[in-house]
């Protein structure tokens, strides 16, 4: 079973900066990807942003593209989204996702098996 843990999130003013972390135990899928989504209050869970984990090739919502960046590092197992030019629509939980990969939308939360629990990011005017 695959543990994910993210970290790096807290309370920043519009336009700063945060990078969030998610750490990765046990086996991941090396030939599938990882993702960030994220829940506002009283909204749906929505994508962010994902990675394939061996390309390294990259998706992001049209919300965050140009201030957000995902990167992997698989030395470490871990996963990071620099999140840069901060909104307070961007204020909400944010979670890591992993999933297998064959076929599946990494847009799509269906498309991943282990879920992080979360951490806050808040953004004030």
């Amino acid at each position: 079973q695959v543990q994910l843990v993210e970290s790096g999130g807290g309370s920043v003013q519009a336009g700063g900066s945060l990078r969030l972390s998610c750490a990765a135990s046990g086996r991941t899928f090396g030939s599938g990807f990882m993702g960030w989504f994220r829940q506002a209050p009283g909204a749906e869970r929505e994508f962010v942003a994902a990675i394939i984990w061996n390309g390294a090739y990259t998706y992001y919502a049209d919300s965050v593209k140009g201030r957000f960046t995902i990167s992997r590092d698989k030395s470490k197992n871990t996963m990071y989204l620099q999140m840069n030019s901060l909104k307070p629509e961007d204020t909400a939980v944010y979670y890591c996702a992993s999933g297998p990969g064959g076929g599946g939308s990494v847009y799509t939360d269906a498309a991943y098996k282990y879920w992080g629990q979360g951490t806050q990011v808040t953004v004030s005017s």
